[in-house]
């Protein structure tokens, strides 16, 4: 059922970019200008889920069924702009600049400036075999995010999307597994 000797070990690269409708092909999602730069302290995928268990006076299981389902991924982001703040807050508003040396403007809050925009987040791991790992959900981030400037450490913002059905399946992970060809 497992290779004894998978053992996986390292980070990854992050992409997010604005979800349409439709998960695109890896090759769409895995592009420079949807790579989030660099993260810290890895990644992580959390699933969970409850159910209902009906039982009679007895103690006899009678139905057993699933009730609700949720997804969390986590990423802590080093490599950041004003750019990356858009994906994890609903709310925020990006002004470019019109010339060089000027300012990006990133404005957060006020309730009436929720977009409701949706993301595909997706994450590549490399194995130590350079295979691909890859897993992708689409989601939104609910957690708001905390942005520190300490004098001793790097800035990590630590993000959190929570994923939504990325297709009419109700699908809120796909995890891709290169397998190694035997023989070929």
């Amino acid at each position: 059922m497992t290779d004894k000797d998978d053992v996986k070990l390292g980070s990854g690269d992050l992409y997010i970019m604005e979800f349409t409708g439709k998960v695109p092909e890896d090759t769409a999602i895995e592009v420079d200008a949807n790579k989030i730069g660099h993260i810290k302290g890895g990644a992580s995928l959390e699933y969970t889920n409850e159910w209902k268990v009906v039982t009679d006076d007895m103690g006899v299981t009678i139905k057993n069924f699933l009730t609700k389902e949720n997804v969390l991924f986590k990423s802590g982001i080093l490599a950041w702009n004003g750019k990356v703040l858009k994906a994890l807050c609903a709310t925020a508003r990006v002004t470019e600049p019109a010339r060089e040396n000027a300012y990006r403007i990133v404005k957060i809050g006020g309730k009436k400036h929720a977009d409701g925009k949706s993301y595909i987040i997706h994450f590549v791991h490399t194995t130590d075999k350079g295979k691909h790992i890859k897993l992708t959900i689409v989601g939104t981030s609910r957690n708001g995010f905390t942005i520190a400037f300490d004098p001793e450490n790097e800035t990590v913002i630590d993000a959190e999307f929570t994923a939504i059905s990325q297709d009419a399946d109700g699908t809120l992970v796909t995890y891709k597994e290169e397998k190694e060809v035997i023989g070929g």
